[in-house]
């Protein structure tokens, strides 16, 4: 499987960065080859424009731009979804990861 590229945004690109930690470390275990990375919401279109992004997970507190989102991605076929509150309260990577390659996989 190739890899799979993950953007996490949240409103500071810091509360993400432990969820990202998570994140890699269900991935080493389930052998699937990631890149998965947060950013602040203000760096978001900039990495957009300069990386191959699979799949946008925006943090629960950041929500609201998610329509934003959907109509710049959407040419691009990049899928979107906020990370499910419960699983970012608790830094749930195995659950957020599934829920990224599931986004990935549709």
């Amino acid at each position: 499987m190739a890899q799979k590229t993950i953007m996490l945004v949240c409103s500071a690109g810091m509360s993400t960065s432990l969820l990202v930690t998570k994140m890699q470390k269900a991935a080493e275990e389930q052998g699937v080859d990631t890149d998965i990375f947060a950013v602040s919401s203000s760096e978001a279109d900039t990495q957009l424009e300069n990386k191959d992004v699979d799949v946008l997970l925006l943090g629960p507190q950041v929500r609201f731009m998610k329509n934003d989102y959907e109509k710049k991605l959407a040419p691009k076929g990049i899928p979107i979804d906020v990370i499910n509150m419960s699983d970012y309260g608790m830094m749930n990577g195995e659950n957020v990861l599934q829920q990224a390659l599931s986004l990935i996989n549709e």
